[in-house]
């Protein structure tokens, strides 16, 4: 048996559904599940996998998370600036929070926000859809809409 090696990600099943499709002979049942990855530094990716069966369709997911991981700017426990965003029906706004403020964000976007490591930040979901898996994209997709420059001190 090999030892099992422990990630440096910590990880978050946002969503876990049950997915029919339909075949000739009747109803073939499967999982999705939405998983978002992240190591609280700066580091956070978001995967959607099917399998048979739960622990199969998480463990794809994961995987894929890991493909896709993206390096968010932090200022101090923070975001560098306001950013919004849309990805399919979902539509949010982050806002840079002062120190101590707490992170006040709710659902898929909270989730996505801790495992990045930001702890200070507003976030509001603006869109009409209750989908977790949309509001985490839109997140992530503002989240690679920070950039940071450093100050140039050529002057």
């Amino acid at each position: 048996m090999k030892p099992k090696i422990k990630s440096e990600y910590k990880e978050k099943v946002i969503d876990l559904r049950r997915v029919t499709r339909v075949v000739a002979g009747g109803k073939r049942m499967s999982f999705r599940a939405t998983v978002v990855i992240g190591d609280e530094k700066s580091k956070v990716g978001i995967g959607v996998a099917k399998g048979l069966d739960v622990a199969q369709a998480v463990d794809k997911a994961k995987l894929r998370a890991k493909k896709n991981l993206i390096v968010v700017p932090l200022k101090g426990r923070s975001i560098p600036h306001e950013v919004e965003a849309k990805y399919s029906a979902a539509y949010i706004k982050i806002k840079p929070a002062k120190l101590g403020h707490g992170l006040k964000a709710g659902g898929a976007s909270r989730s996505v926000l801790l495992l990045a490591g930001i702890k200070d930040a507003t976030s509001k979901t603006l869109g009409k859809t209750k989908n977790k898996l949309t509001n985490a994209m839109a997140t992530i997709e503002a989240l690679k809409m920070l950039n940071f420059k450093k100050p140039d001190r050529t002057n």
